[in-house]
């Protein structure tokens, strides 16, 4: 099958779990974010048809910028709870094109995982992971397929084990690519349209040399796409070990005085705080996933609903705070919005 085919079969996907409500929706969001730049206030109509919803923060990598693999999270850490997690989607699936579970962590080592995905996938929802692919034996393989997931992310961030290690801390390159081997041929066993498989390959300065391989390893595996995706770090202003040579893949551009910036122009507003929202494993809401120890908590779910807290007045006053300097908001200087990396 040719990548173009995969293309439109994922699309067909999303497409047919489509609703004139989910439209409707749709329609509120997107007029409210435009309304409110020509107006330059923040009016907010509908609610999130993107929600992220955490599994877990644990994970069994030590990846150098990530929380979870630094074991240096301020919040509480846990599993996302089955009865909290139906609960929510029966609130809000009628809204809702796009669940992704994804936060911090590794989704598979939440026992209850894969059931959630069936859950959201009888209810009709466009369903999205990203794992570091060592949970993908044969077993959690096969039901990863009769789970309805939609889309499934691999992060496959080098060719070679000591290109791999380099970032995946802990990891091993092998596991993770027969991992994808078990997925791939489930799929092809139950004659399932999905997943809809993506090899991410996060391009940092030990592996920028193997942007090619990555492509062949995909093709000969049988993954359907390759994304590369610029890395965040946090520490950058003086250089950093993992910032790429090829500046076309760095979203950092090195100045004259030898300091690097980020790339992207801080607009001071953002489409994310109009159309999603993250919920952490404990139902807080936070604005977007670059607020990686939910410090800019907008509302529980445990308390209210989610249309309650997208209107209430946190977030008007996060919205607010947008408007008048996106670049005084500590989770936006870093933002990684237009600085992604994506290659055909």
């Amino acid at each position: 099958m040719s990548l173009e085919m995969f293309y439109w079969t994922d699309t067909y996907t999303f497409v047919k779990k489509l609703s004139f409500r989910k439209l409707w929706n749709f329609s509120k969001v997107y007029g409210s974010f435009v309304w409110s730049k020509v107006v330059k206030k923040p009016v907010q109509w509908g609610v999130p048809f993107t929600v992220s919803i955490e599994p877990t923060t644990a994970c069994n990598l030590r990846c150098p910028e990530c929380p979870s693999g630094l074991r240096s999270f301020s919040r509480p850490t846990g599993n996302l709870k089955s009865d909290f997690f139906r609960n929510t989607i029966e609130r809000i699936h009628h809204e809702l094109m796009y669940l992704i579970f994804y936060f911090q962590g590794e989704p598979y080592i939440n026992p209850e995982f894969l059931d959630m995905v069936k859950f959201a996938n009888e209810k009709n929802i466009y369903t999205i992971t990203s794992t570091n692919g060592h949970f993908l034996n044969d077993e959690n393989a096969k039901k990863t397929i009769e789970s309805g997931l939609d889309r499934l992310i691999i992060s496959v961030d080098g060719t070679t084990q000591e290109v791999y290690e380099n970032y995946r801390k802990e990891g091993k390159l092998e596991n993770v690519l027969q991992g994808a081997r078990n997925i791939v041929k489930w799929k092809k066993k139950l004659k399932s349209q999905t997943p809809h498989i993506i090899f991410q390959f996060l391009v940092v300065k030990p592996n920028e040399h193997q942007i090619p391989e990555i492509f062949k390893l995909a093709n000969d595996i049988g993954i359907d796409e390759v994304k590369l995706k610029s890395a965040q770090v946090y520490d950058y202003e003086h250089g950093n070990e993992l910032i790429p040579n090829q500046e076309k893949y760095s979203r950092y551009s090195l100045q004259d005085d030898g300091t690097y910036r980020v790339k992207n122009e801080l607009l001071n507003h953002c489409w994310k705080l109009w159309h999603a929202c993250v919920i952490t494993w404990d139902g807080k809401v936070v604005p977007c996933c670059f607020d990686k120890d939910a410090k800019h908590q907008l509302g529980d779910l445990k308390e209210e609903s989610l249309q309650e807290v997208f209107h209430n007045d946190s977030y008007r006053h996060f919205r607010n705070k947008l408007f008048q300097g996106r670049d005084q908001i500590d989770i936006c200087t870093n933002c990684t919005e237009g600085c992604k990396v994506w290659l055909e």
